[in-house]
């Protein structure tokens, strides 16, 4: 027999097995991003993300209903319209359905439901990029903050709790953070996509946005390389310093080491965002009787958590409650 102590696994029944789990999370540690079209006079459901659709005001009230119900108390609005220009500027005005829908959540729920929207200008613009162009068709850093600023202002004066600027723009948490202090709107947060990849995972989401770039394009030159670390921990310290009350990395499941090493570095919470292709790989596999829903959504969203992630962006958040009881 060896002298050499065998390490102890507990063999016991599940609630002992609970009482001594390494990692857990509760719904409200999570944030369900949802979509709200302007135009629609009922829920239009979202092929490529079965279960997900976009809302109209009335269905989002609804929405926002359930969740609460499910202990879940946040929620990330993405507005789709059909309405586009060239640089934004429509969804930067209060009777936009973005700013209409979070005036309309805040009258209906006040502070039992906090209220963050996206901060970009991809789904609003006829180009289908994340900024405004310059004369050669790239995307010009600095006219784009001060687009930013007058959005962020906007959503701000309709009551927003957080902005989540996702475009990732050189610089752009301290153009924003700078614009809302500057009008009073010191209370507004900035939840920050600090580590954002050029991924192939947010297909679904673009069908959902009804985004597409012009010319076939993409966003690798503002996006982050997903062969790279570093640079991304750069990013994260960035944003840091220039003031976001929390900071994201984005997709999840395939960068638990960038989670991991944002968890490190960073005295703010940490997000991470189980994005659409994430969703719905776990959704489609489950409907086809590949895999078990709750069982592979529940592993997933666990090992976000256990790499170091305090807050997650999830499609199933209203699922999770009945899944853990």
């Amino acid at each position: 027999m060896s002298s050499f102590p065998r390490p102890r696994r507990l063999r016991g029944t599940g609630a002992i097995r609970n009482l001594v789990a390494e990692t857990g999370f509760s719904p409200a540690q999570l944030i369900l991003p949802a979509f709200v079209r302007e135009g629609i006079t009922e829920p239009v459901p979202i092929k490529s993300m079965p279960g997900v659709s976009q809302h109209t005001l009335e269905s989002l009230l609804e929405e926002a209903e359930g969740l609460l119900r499910s202990g879940v108390n946040t929620i990330l609005l993405f507005g789709v319209t059909d309405e586009k220009d060239i640089d934004g500027s429509l969804a930067c005005k209060q009777g936009f359905i973005l700013q209409r829908a979070i005036t309309a959540l805040k009258r209906s729920f006040g502070d039992e439901l906090t209220i963050m929207s996206d901060l970009c200008l991809d789904e609003y613009t006829t180009h289908g990029h994340c900024g405004v162009l310059d004369n050669l068709g790239r995307v010009d850093n600095d006219k784009t903050l001060l687009r930013y600023q007058k959005l962020a202002l906007s959503l701000a004066e309709a009551s927003v709790d957080f902005v989540a600027p996702s475009g990732m723009m050189d610089h752009q948490v301290a153009a924003i953070r700078e614009a809302l202090d500057g009008e009073g709107w010191v209370d507004t947060g900035i939840l920050a996509y600090s580590a954002k990849y050029a991924s192939a995972l947010y297909g679904p989401f673009r069908d959902a946005v009804e985004v597409e770039i012009a010319g076939g394009g993409d966003r690798k030159a503002y996006q982050q390389d997903y062969r790279n670390r570093r640079e991304a921990l750069r990013e994260i310290e960035l944003d840091l310093a220039e003031g976001a009350d929390m900071i994201m990395v984005k997709p999840a499941s395939l960068y638990l080491d960038i989670i991991a090493a944002a968890s490190e570095i960073s005295d703010r919470p940490v997000a991470a965002y189980q994005v659409s292709g994430e969703y719905s790989m776990i959704a489609c596999a489950a409907a086809a009787g590949y895999l078990d829903r709750s069982a592979v959504a529940l592993e997933s969203l666990t090992a976000i958590f256990r790499a170091g992630a305090d807050l997650v962006l999830t499609y199933f958040a209203k699922e999770v409650k009945g899944w853990l009881e």
